[in-house]
């Protein structure tokens, strides 16, 4: 479980306060701005991306300290709408959701697709999200150790990869809809296949580590359209294999979900009856799923 830290929003202010309650202006603009729906953040680390938030209410008060769930955009970006699909959720749950923005064309070509893969010229996403992580954390208080991972479509590429590269920082993962799959193929390199991840990323795969993350596979049963995941050679992320694990994406979803299961990995499938593509639809078993995994955690917690 998360170690709660020292300071507090509430103490942080207290401890700033000179005397006669100068400090009023800002706790109600921390109010304002840093609870509940926040206001967007540049990521210290790399400012050319941000996050918005939502923190339940009751943070930094005492009590028992919040989880931490990420819910990773599409190509669309949009990320304030997943951070406000997931809001209820976190405030019954005792969840801080963290919405990061990869926007479009960091590098000046416009590039949608990068994050999507891990790595873009220089930039690694992985520690991208983890700086933001540490971040949250520092601000409200908490040591995120591990947190909650949920993508869906662009989001579903980044979650399975990222679930690939640090099953150690999950407590779960859910990869909804992605229009393309890395297996665990060590006959075939990133992004097909795992054989070149050390060389690429400096981290082996870790099969024992994710054995210990519960994982979860969402797609809508009519997500049938293929024109956005049919990679054409000389494609920007064209490699032989690029096409193999399917034509649609629940035929690739389930491609990954065997992938996973050879590996001794269990999976939780959810096919949406009567959904395309269509990410808001599709969070309903997301709760489901991640309101299971946190009972469970926290009652190991409180016998251990």
């Amino acid at each position: 479980m998360n170690r709660p830290v020292v300071a507090t929003l509430g103490q942080e202010q207290a401890d700033a306060a000179p005397a006669g309650g100068a400090v009023d202006g800002e706790a109600r603009a921390r109010a304002l701005y840093d609870l509940e729906r926040t206001t967007v953040f540049a990521c210290r680390r790399d400012p050319r991306f941000s996050y918005c938030l939502y923190v339940p209410p009751a943070v930094g008060r005492g009590g028992e300290a919040p989880e931490l769930v990420v819910a990773m955009h599409g190509t669309g970006r949009t990320f304030t709408a997943y951070r406000d699909a997931m809001a209820e959720f976190g405030r019954w749950n005792n969840c801080i959701v963290l919405a990061p923005l990869f926007p479009v064309g960091v590098l000046g070509d416009g590039n949608r697709n990068g994050y999507k893969y891990m790595q873009e010229g220089d930039i690694r996403y992985d520690r991208v999200l983890l700086a933001m992580v540490e971040e949250v954390g520092e601000r409200y208080g908490c040591a995120f150790e591990r947190f909650a991972l949920f993508g869906y479509s662009g989001g579903g590429h980044f979650t399975h990869r990222f679930l690939i590269l640090h099953p150690e920082r999950l407590w779960a993962a859910s990869v909804g809809a992605p229009g393309s799959v890395t297996l665990l193929d060590p006959e075939r390199d990133w992004w097909v296949g795992v054989r070149n991840i050390g060389a690429l990323f400096g981290r082996d795969l870790d099969l024992a580590a994710m054995r210990q993350v519960p994982v979860q596979m969402v797609v809508g049963a009519a997500d049938l359209e293929t024109w956005e995941i049919t990679h054409q050679p000389g494609g920007r992320h064209w490699m032989e294999g690029a096409n193999d694990a399917g034509r649609t994406r629940p035929e690739r979803l389930a491609s990954l979900r065997r992938s996973f299961e050879a590996a001794g990995i269990p999976v939780r499938f959810d096919l949406v009856p009567n959904t395309a593509h269509d990410g808001q639809r599709c969070l309903a078993p997301v709760k489901d799923f991640f309101a299971a995994v946190l009972r469970e955690r926290r009652a190991a917690a409180r016998q251990a």
